[in-house]
């Protein structure tokens, strides 16, 4: 079975194509806006501009055409409402009579990760512009365990990056300053409240240290990073010694954070250390391959396809701005237990 997927959630317009198991083609095409961050508008005439092209690439790569389309699939929120209706249309257009599959965006991230590092049951921090969320699934759902109270971390990124330097996106830029640092940390608030976290406090802070001396910016983009990841590696740990599952998965465009992924997988290492009988304790470290970590039309395909085999209903092509990770029914997913006895 193929499944068409359309990712229309922000700055990507991205259309991947699944074959049960295996993805098939994976194209986009990405706005970047001229100044400042992103402009809804602007990108949903960006969307409107590539659509065509982007589709015709994806079949190309596929080697299909739309009537090779078992079932269509598309990112209906959460996301900015002028790109999420451009998606919605689109695939109205180009579906016809065929079924179509309404995707959350976010549960596609995990999907994707899942597919891709062959984890079974982890939590996974999902790191993104828009998006900071802890989650784990139980009783048929993705559960949140922990997430950002104001921005996102890739938002925060950006907004830094914007206020110094600039450029976008902010997180490639950020690691090649940091990697200048002499690793002279300089104190930044760290904001963990309970398993949520909190981020403009941190940029804020950051932002104003740098106008009273721009010579720091080294030593303040390495404290940056180190503040931010610590905080998502704690809660991150946190949750998977509440959950006692053996697996951290990282995806989002923020997944491709070298420094963040040694963090976590420092974490996962000296958990085998705490307690050999833990049903944690061999946590394992997985991080969702770069191409497929950021937003892309393959995850949407992906989801779409499990999402239909499990009985998913025909869309009624609507988006939902605030579509929580945790308002999803997921019904293809089989929970491991862990194993207490060991």
């Amino acid at each position: 079975m193929i499944c068409l997927g359309v990712e229309c959630t922000a700055h990507t317009f991205g259309i991947g194509i699944a074959k049960d198991n295996e993805i098939i083609a994976n194209a986009r095409d990405v706005y970047v806006p001229v100044k400042g961050g992103i402009h809804p508008i602007e990108a949903k005439e960006h969307h409107d501009k590539v659509k065509d092209i982007v589709l015709e690439n994806a079949l190309k790569t596929a080697n299909l055409s739309l009537d090779n389309i078992d079932v269509f699939a598309y990112s209906a929120g959460p996301g900015l409402p002028p790109c999420l209706k451009i998606g919605s249309e689109f695939i109205r257009n180009i579906a016809k009579q065929k079924p179509v599959i309404a995707v959350n965006h976010c549960v596609a991230h995990i999907e994707i990760g899942k597919l891709m590092t062959q984890c079974k049951d982890p939590i996974t921090l999902y790191v993104s512009g828009g998006n900071t969320q802890i989650i784990g699934y139980a009783a048929e759902k993705y559960r949140v365990f922990g997430e950002t109270q104001d921005i996102g971390i890739g938002n925060a990124i950006d907004k830094f990056i914007r206020e110094t330097v600039g450029g976008f996106p902010g997180g490639p830029i950020l690691d090649k300053i940091a990697q200048e640092s002499n690793k002279n940390y300089i104190e930044l608030p760290y904001v963990v409240k309970g398993m949520d976290l909190s981020f403009s406090g941190i940029l804020t802070s950051a932002i104003q240290k740098f106008k009273k001396n721009k010579e720091i910016l080294p030593d303040l983009c390495y404290s940056f990073q180190e503040t931010c990841y610590a905080m998502l590696t704690e809660v991150t740990e946190r949750a998977l010694a509440h959950t006692q599952k053996n697996e951290v998965l990282l995806t989002g465009g923020v997944a491709a954070s070298a420094r963040l992924q040694e963090m976590l997988r420092i974490m996962c290492d000296e958990r085998k250390q705490i307690d050999a009988q833990s049903a944690s304790a061999d946590a394992k470290f997985f991080v969702c391959p770069r191409e497929f970590a950021g937003d892309n039309g393959a995850m949407i395909a992906y989801t779409g396809l499990l999402a239909y085999k499990h009985g998913e209903k025909n869309a009624q092509f609507d988006f939902k701005q605030r579509w929580r990770t945790d308002d999803v029914s997921i019904n293809w997913v089989k929970c491991q237990t862990p194993d207490n006895s060991r």
